[in-house]
């Protein structure tokens, strides 16, 4: 934790699992933080308020038009006034609601009103956690921006052994801690001077005029990490493939859509760069020859010889200049880590940031990412966060890499 005292608004709803909200504030208050509680009325069947305003020494909202709520306009007042706004447990309803926008109580309330960023820490019954309209539920609020820890698997109060058990408590206070550390950020240029050359998007081999291999790559994490550092002060060239948003202000945008035209592209630029990061999604293979006109429907089948395209990444690392810090991406479908460390020693990187793209909610083209960041150090997984949260913790890792 830094010196600075973190504000969490914890809000408990009716679940079982609500007496571990008393262990998620006692861990909260550990670590520094500063918490105040609101329930639903559920909640209270569960708990009662007094348990957490004598820990608190504050008051417990869970009505609005309560007699003895001393602010009128608390759900206003509660939202503007934390830096993360938990919610554990979360039950099925209150996801709905969140996810619907109803407010329709003090706790769905505050979550419309507020603007920081917001854990959810699920618990319910097997069944109703896969239920179709819970994880459409699920995935909307995860669009909307806000971060889950995840329940596990387990025996559940009801009985029943499956995925719905609220997650460990530990785990839940370290992920909120973890997003309370980038909502502390200094909004410092501390990368003034630094030149970064990245490159973002996919990019497309031609089979013929007409036709292309290509991948899914939407060219987000690659442009969140550019506009991320052009606000903190660095001077940014994106080498750009094919992408599906346009591009941040402020940086200077070189088109490349080939293998080997991204290639020539980042050649001609890493001279003058101080940092390189390779967040393009770059075709290993390309077709040997492309075909001058329109390849015809007239066989069963079609071959294509395929060669191998040059090694961009691995070739900034083996030619770089003094003082170039070169960092690699690694989407991986399986063995994350495994390959991840591989690539990073393989092409001796400084740093690689991994991730699953088959995750839910942090795959390609989505607004948010889960990953791990590994230098020759440390490794560092990362809960699931925004692309420009995400982008802000690496440009953090770079800034200390470079310190060294």
């Amino acid at each position: 934790m830094t010196k600075e005292k973190f504000r969490v608004g914890l809000g408990v709803s009716g679940g079982i699992a609500a007496y571990k909200a008393i262990e998620v504030l006692r861990g909260l208050q550990k670590a520094g933080c500063d918490v105040s509680v609101c329930m639903t009325s559920h909640a209270t069947e569960f708990i009662q308020p007094l348990t957490f305003r004598a820990l608190t020494d504050k008051y417990v909202l869970v009505d609005d038009y309560a007699p003895d709520n001393p602010d009128p306009i608390a759900h206003i007042n509660f939202s503007q006034n934390i830096d993360l706004l938990l919610v554990v447990p979360a039950t099925a309803n209150v996801i709905a609601k969140f996810a619907n926008g109803i407010a329709d109580d003090f706790l769905t309330s505050t979550y419309l009103a507020a603007n920081c960023p917001v854990l959810i820490a699920p618990a319910m019954n097997t069944e109703m956690w896969n239920k179709a309209a819970t994880q459409r539920n699920i995935e909307q609020l995860k669009k909307d921006g806000v971060q889950f820890v995840e329940p596990v698997a387990g025996r559940l109060a009801c009985e029943t052994v499956g995925t719905g058990k609220l997650e460990d408590v530990e785990k839940i206070v370290e992920t909120a801690l973890n997003i309370l550390s980038l909502v502390s950020r200094p909004s410092s240029l501390d990368l003034v001077g630094e030149k970064i050359l990245i490159t973002t998007g996919g990019t497309r081999e031609a089979i013929d005029p007409v036709r292309f291999i290509s991948n899914h790559s939407s060219g987000k994490m690659g442009f969140a990490i550019a506009e991320e550092a052009a606000k903190r002060g660095a001077e940014v060239t994106v080498v750009v493939g094919a992408v599906s948003i346009n591009p941040p202000e402020n940086v200077k945008i070189i088109n490349a859509v080939s293998a080997e035209k991204m290639h020539e592209a980042v050649m001609e630029n890493v001279e003058n760069a101080t940092i390189y990061v390779g967040a393009a999604a770059v075709a290993d293979y390309r077709p040997k020859t492309v075909a001058d006109n329109k390849i015809k429907k007239t066989d069963e089948s079609l071959t294509i010889e395929l060669e191998r395209t040059t090694d961009i990444l691995a070739d900034v690392s083996k030619n770089r200049h003094n003082g170039l810090i070169v960092v690699g991406f690694a989407a991986e479908t399986n063995d994350v880590i495994t390959y991840a460390s591989s690539k990073m020693e393989r092409k001796n990187l400084d740093m690689i940031v991994a991730n699953d793209v088959t995750r839910k909610g942090a795959g390609f083209g989505s607004d948010a990412n889960q990953a791990t960041i590994m230098t020759r150090e440390k490794t560092s997984e990362l809960p699931l966060m925004s692309k420009n949260e995400l982008s802000n913790v690496i440009l953090d890792e770079i800034i200390a890499l470079r310190k060294k």
